[in-house]
């Protein structure tokens, strides 16, 4: 198969999600950015979070590619080629195969894929356009394209996860000279980022408060969690090197009165290790769209999140969604978690098993607090997705208009890339 080939894969059924609510298109100014094409560590129909709430509203108004990490073939049978997959909120995801010969050879699957999707966005008339960038790897890729916009949106300290690259850091460092804005998923983070670049904005984890709002009306019981005993205490998340596993494995043994309901896939640790008494249930990952469904049957929602490298910078999205679902929140003390929301006394704090036990015990009985109820729906109301992608796209629309012109990215029917590696020499990595 020549590289310039292109599969086309139909929507599948579990790639259905909320759309972006009719408020994201009461945008003061008027739509005006180039199709956006971003480069992600994450699979689109892994979790729904930051990156499907944000770019599923930017596709409601232009072309959106989101191009994932390359998936490299056990053999050598396949030559380097593109394969789409449409999802139905206009999201077109791009994913380079390789053959097994370039598994071990990083230079020589960058300059693949650099040919591979220089071929696929000459095809599609990808001319005008703007990088969008969730990991700094995407560079050995990506750096010889021309994008008239580039976006870095650092959601999470990478580097601080588990098996994370090694030259993670260099390449940020080259993200940022070559980014225009910065954008962060939280404050802390923010903290942590302004420093290495002049145009750097906070945007912390938002929320659907429509989607999740559903848990406060009448829903059907999941069939998985409806045999399982009340008071129920829930999580749901990534389970991963982020989760206190020993909280949890305490707080199961202490309170055997209480049921543990845990939500989400197990990634990057031995499954083994999880506490496995009998009050403790794991039902898998969920469809974004069953998660509303799932909340409503829960007595308390958990931030059981361990206290490591890995959660130093994290805002974690479930805890405006947990509020909005109408549960009261007990969480350990993640500062994007104690700033605000532990601050503002709309969710428990608690760092040990004994402390955290009697924060759950005072939040079992919160759901008749009158006065936190409207304190926490006062609070929501003043974040939503739809705002904060509305103020992304005006700081990008803005930054647009502040550039010159250049008659190099503006000729109307050129590509702006070159449509074969072997027309560039790529850069040694610095």
């Amino acid at each position: 198969m020549p590289p310039s080939s292109t599969v086309e894969v139909p929507l599948r059924a579990s790639a259905t999600a909320a759309r972006p609510s009719e408020s994201a298109a009461e945008n003061n100014a008027p739509y005006t950015l180039p199709d956006l094409v971003c480069f992600a560590h994450l699979h689109w129909d892994f979790v729904w979070q930051r990156p499907q709430h944000l770019l599923s509203r930017f596709a409601q108004y232009g072309r959106v590619f989101y191009v994932e990490d390359a998936f490299c073939h056990n053999d050598n049978l396949v030559e380097p080629h593109v394969e789409i997959k449409l999802r139905d909120n206009g999201v077109k995801v791009v994913v380079v195969h390789l053959p097994a010969r370039l598994r071990e050879d990083e230079a020589a699957a960058d300059q693949a894929q650099f040919e591979v999707l220089s071929h696929y966005f000459a095809e599609q008339s990808v001319t005008n356009y703007v990088f969008w960038y969730y990991t700094p790897m995407a560079l050995g890729k990506s750096r010889q394209f021309t994008p008239k916009l580039t976006v870095y949106d650092c959601m999470d300290e990478l580097a601080a996860f588990k098996f994370a690259p090694p030259e993670l850091k260099k390449r940020e460092q080259e993200l940022f000279a070559k980014a225009d804005l910065v954008f962060t998923g939280g404050h802390t983070l923010y903290e942590a980022k302004r420093e290495q670049h002049p145009d750097a904005h906070p945007f912390p984890s938002s929320i659907d408060k429509a989607h999740f709002g559903q848990a406060r009306g009448p829903m059907a019981e999941p069939a998985d969690q409806a045999g399982i005993a009340h008071p129920r205490i829930g999580f749901f998340g990534v389970v991963d090197e982020r989760l206190d596993i020993e909280l949890l494995r305490e707080l199961a043994q202490n309170h055997a009165e209480w049921q543990f309901v845990i939500i989400g896939p197990v990634v990057k640790i031995d499954p083994a290790t999880l506490p496995r008494t009998p009050n403790v249930h794991y039902l898998g990952g969920k469809d974004y769209k069953e998660l509303p469904a799932y909340l409503k049957g829960w007595d308390v929602a958990t931030l059981l999140f361990a206290d490591n490298e890995s959660t130093k910078f994290i805002s974690p999205t479930k805890t405006p969604e947990y509020l909005a679902a109408g549960n009261p929140v007990v969480s350990t003390p993640i500062r994007d978690v104690v700033r605000p929301y532990g601050d503002l006394k709309l969710v428990h704090i608690a760092d040990n098993a004994a402390d955290f036990g009697a924060a759950i015990a005072k939040a079992l009985t919160q759901r008749t607090d009158a006065d936190w109820r409207q304190r926490t729906d006062d609070y929501l109301a003043t974040i939503s997705w739809d705002q904060t992608w509305q103020q992304m796209v005006k700081l990008m629309q803005a930054r647009l208009g502040a550039k010159k012109p250049d008659a190099s990215t503006t000729m109307t029917g050129v590509p702006l890339m070159p449509t074969k590696v072997s027309e560039v020499t790529l850069p040694p990595i610095v």
